[in-house]
C-alpha cells in the first residue's frame, strides 16, 4: 500500500503538493518506496512545525497590537482569564504578548518614578523604584503558567514515550499477523484494527519518528504482498477510504471560506495529517480526489501567504514611520537648548512624538527591536541632557529662591503699612525686582509666588478699602465747604470784623479733604473771599484810624507837640523802608532752598503789609503838616 503526501513549507515559499502513485490492486510494492514516503512525510512535518512557529510569532505581534492600550490591572485580568479558560498548550502567543506589554508598562512607570524623584531634588543614583503589587501578582501568574506549561510538556514527553511503546507493540503484532493461519476475513479485520490503533496512537519522540514510520510501512507493504485479500473486502476498504477522503475535500473547501486565515491554515494541517493516515482509494478516483484536495489547500495556502504579505507591507510602513519619529527625536537631542523655557518646549514636542509612536503598530520582527532601541536611546539621551541642565541650574535656583524669600519678607513688612504713597512705591519697586530674578525649582515656584502675591494683595486691598471710604468722606467735605463759601459770600464782614474771618478760617480748617479734581478751584475761591474780607476790614479800620488820628492832631495847639509826633511817624517810615529792602534782598537767597515757593510767598506778603503800613504813616505825616500850616 503506497501513501499520498504533501510537502508544505513556510508561507513565503509555498510550493505545490506532490503525490505518489497509489495502487488499488494487491500487487507487491517495493519496500524502498514506503521508506521514501515516510521520509517525505517526516520532512513535511518538520516544515509544518517551522511554519507554525513563525505563525505563533505573528500571532504574538497581532495580539500585542490589540492589547497595547491596556493598563497593568487590565493585563493581569486578561492573563487570569486566559489561564483559567484555555489549555496551557494554546496560551504561549497571548502570554508572550501580555508579558511584552506589561514589561513596557512597568518600564514606563519606573521611568516616571525616576523622573519625579529627580525633579523633586533626589540623586538619580540613589533612586530605587517602589515595590509594585501588580508586578508581584503578574510574576505569580507567570510562575503559575510556567508550572502548568512544564507539567504539560512533561506529560507530553511521557505520553510520547508511551505512544512509542504502543506503536512498537503494534509493529510486533503486525509481524505476527503476516503468515497467520486465520481466515482472510479475520486476518484483514485484525489488520484494520492494528491500523486504527496506529492511527489513534499519538505523537512519539522526534528522534524515533523516521525509523518508526519506515518500519511500520515496510510491514504494511509486506502484509499486502503476503496475503491474498478478498476482493470484496478490498473494495469495501477502498470505498471507505474514498468516503473519508471525500469528506476531507469538503472540509478543506469549507476552510476556504473561513474568515480567520491563520486558524484555517492550522486546521488544514490537521486535514493533511488525516489524509496521510487514510488508506488508498480506487484508481479511477485517486487523481480527481487528490486534485480537489490539493486545489482547496492551494487556495488556503495562498490566502495565508497573502495575509502575511499584507502584514509585512503594513509592518514596513510602520518601520518607515518609526524611523521618521526616531529622526525627529534625535533632532531634538542635537538641538542646542539654553533656557528652561526651551527645554519645556522641547519636552512637549518629545511627548507628542511618543504619543504618535504608541499609535503605530509593529515593525518587521527583524527590525522591531532595533528601531525600538533606537527610539528609546534618543528619548533616554534627551532626558539625560535635560537632567544635566536642571542639575546645573540647581545652585542658581537656590540663589533665586533666597532672593525671592527676601522680597517676600520685605513685601510682608509693607503689607500693614498706612503710609499709602511710600508703601505703594516700595511695593512697585519690589515687583519690578521680582521680575528680574530668575526662576526657582519647580517644587518651590508656586509656594513662593503665592507668598509674595499674598503680601502685595493684602496691602493693595487695604489701600483700596481705605481710599474707597475716603472718597465718600471727600464728597461730604465738598458739600460742607461749598456751603461755607456761600455763607462767606452773604456775611456782612464789617459787622463781624476780624473775629468773624478767624471763625470762618477755623471752620474751613476743620473740614477735611475734598475730591482732588475740585480741590484747586475750591481753594482759590476760598482765598479770594478771605482776601476780600481782609481788604474790606482793612479799609474800614484805616478810615477809623485816620479819623481818630485827625481828631487827636486837631487838639495839639503847640507846634512842639506836632513836630514830636511827626518825628515818631517819620522814624517808623524809615524803619519800614529798611525792612522792605531787607526782605526783598532775602528773596534771592530763598530761591535756592528746597521750599523756596512757600518762603518767597510769605516774604512777599510781609513786604505788601509793610508797604500798606508805610503808606498809612505817610498819610498821617501829611495831616500833621497840614495842621502846622493851619496854625
Amino acid at each position: 500500500m503506497a501513501t499520498e503526501k504533501t510537502n508544505l513549507t513556510a508561507p513565503e515559499e509555498l510550493v505545490g503538493i506532490n503525490t505518489v502513485a497509489e495502487d488499488t490492486e494487491t500487487t507487491t510494492q517495493a519496500p524502498h518506496s514506503a521508506a521514501e514516503d515516510c521520509q517525505n512525510a517526516e520532512t513535511n512535518d518538520e516544515n509544518t512545525t517551522l511554519t507554525e512557529e513563525e505563525t505563533s510569532e505573528r500571532e504574538i505581534e497581532s495580539i500585542s497590537d490589540n492589547i497595547t492600550d491596556l493598563g497593568e490591572e487590565e493585563l493581569i485580568a486578561l492573563f487570569t482569564e486566559e489561564l483559567a479558560s484555555k489549555p496551557v498548550q494554546r496560551l504561549r502567543p497571548v502570554v508572550e504578548a501580555i508579558k511584552i506589554t506589561f514589561n513596557k508598562r512597568r518600564r514606563a512607570a519606573v521611568e516616571a518614578e525616576r523622573k519625579a524623584f529627580v525633579e523633586a531634588g533626589g540623586n538619580e543614583e540613589e533612586f530605587s523604584p517602589a515595590a509594585s503589587s501588580t508586578e508581584e501578582r503578574f510574576k505569580a501568574l507567570l510562575a503559575e503558567y510556567r508550572t502548568a506549561r512544564d507539567k504539560y510538556i512533561a506529560e507530553q514527553e511521557a505520553s510520547k514515550e508511551e505512544n512509542l511503546r504502543i506503536k512498537l507493540q503494534i509493529i510486533e503484532e503486525l509481524k505476527e499477523l503476516i503468515g497467520s493461519d486465520e481466515t482472510m476475513n479475520t486476518t484483514f479485520q485484525r489488520f484494520r484494527e492494528l491500523q486504527q490503533r496506529w492511527k489513534e496512537a499519538g505523537l512519539v519522540p522526534q528522534q524515533n519518528v523516521e525509523d518508526l514510520w519506515e518500519t511500520y510501512n515496510l510491514y504494511v507493504e509486506n502484509f499486502y504482498n503476503f496475503i491474498k485479500i478478498n476482493k470484496e473486502l478490498r473494495d469495501l476498504d477502498l470505498r471507505k477510504n474514498y468516503e473519508a477522503k471525500l469528506s476531507l475535500c469538503e472540509q478543506a473547501e469549507e476552510l476556504t471560506l473561513e474568515n480567520q486565515v491563520v486558524e484555517a491554515f492550522r486546521k488544514l494541517q490537521k486535514l493533511h495529517d488525516e489524509w496521510r493516515e487514510t488508506g488508498p482509494v480506487a484508481m479511477e478516483y485517486k487523481e480527481a480526489l487528490w486534485e480537489r484536495f490539493r486545489e482547496a489547500s492551494s487556495r488556503i495556502n495562498k490566502r495565508h501567504q497573502e495575509h502575511f504579505e499584507s502584514l509585512k507591507a503594513e509592518q514596513m510602513k510602520n518601520l518607515a514611520l518609526k524611523e521618521e519619529l526616531c529622526q525627529k527625536a534625535e533632532a531634538l537631542v542635537a538641538r542646542p537648548t539654553l533656557s528652561r523655557k526651551e527645554w519645556d518646549s522641547a519636552s512637549e514636542e518629545l511627548l507628542e512624538i511618543q504619543k504618535v509612536w504608541k499609535t503605530i503598530g509593529f515593525a518587521p520582527k527583524r527590525d522591531n527591536n532595533r528601531i525600538y532601541e533606537r527610539f528609546r536611546a534618543a528619548c533616554d539621551k534627551f532626558f539625560e541632557l535635560k537632567r544635566e541642565f536642571y542639575a546645573g541650574q540647581k545652585s542658581e535656583w537656590e540663589h533665586n529662591l533666597a532672593v525671592k524669600q527676601e522680597l517676600c519678607a520685605a513685601a510682608e513688612a509693607l503689607a500693614l503699612s498706612e503710609e499709602w504713597k511710600d508703601a505703594t512705591n516700595e511695593l512697585i519697586a519690589l515687583q519690578a525686582r521680582w521680575k528680574q530674578v530668575g526662576p526657582v525649582a519647580r517644587r518651590h515656584s508656586d509656594a513662593i509666588w503665592k507668598r509674595f502675591r499674598a503680601a502685595c494683595d493684602k496691602f493693595f486691598e487695604r489701600k483700596a478699602a481705605h481710599f474707597s471710604s475716603q472718597d465718600v468722606q471727600h464728597e461730604e467735605n465738598l458739600k460742607l465747604k461749598q456751603a461755607l463759601l456761600e455763607e462767606m459770600r452773604t456775611t456782612d464782614i464789617k459787622a463781624g470784623g476780624f473775629e468773624a474771618i478767624k471763625e470762618f478760617q477755623r471752620r474751613w480748617g476743620q473740614i477735611g479733604f475734598v475730591p482732588i479734581k475740585q480741590k484747586e478751584a475750591l481753594q482759590k475761591e476760598y482765598k479770594s473771599l478771605v482776601d476780600a474780607m481782609f481788604a474790606t476790614l482793612r479799609s474800614s479800620e484805616r478810615d477809623r484810624s485816620m479819623s481818630r488820628f485827625r481828631e487827636r492832631v486837631s487838639t495839639m495847639k503847640s507846634g512842639a507837640q506836632l513836630r514830636s509826633e511827626r518825628e515818631k511817624l517819620f522814624n517808623k517810615v524809615r524803619q519800614l523802608e529798611q525792612d522792605i529792602a531787607l526782605l526783598e534782598n532775602n528773596i534771592g537767597f530763598f530761591s535756592k532752598s528746597k521750599n523756596a515757593e512757600a518762603l518767597i510767598a510769605d516774604v512777599r506778603e510781609k513786604i505788601e503789609r509793610s508797604k500798606r503800613d508805610m503808606a498809612e504813616l505817610i498819610e498821617k505825616i501829611n495831616l500833621i503838616d497840614e495842621q502846622e500850616a493851619h496854625n
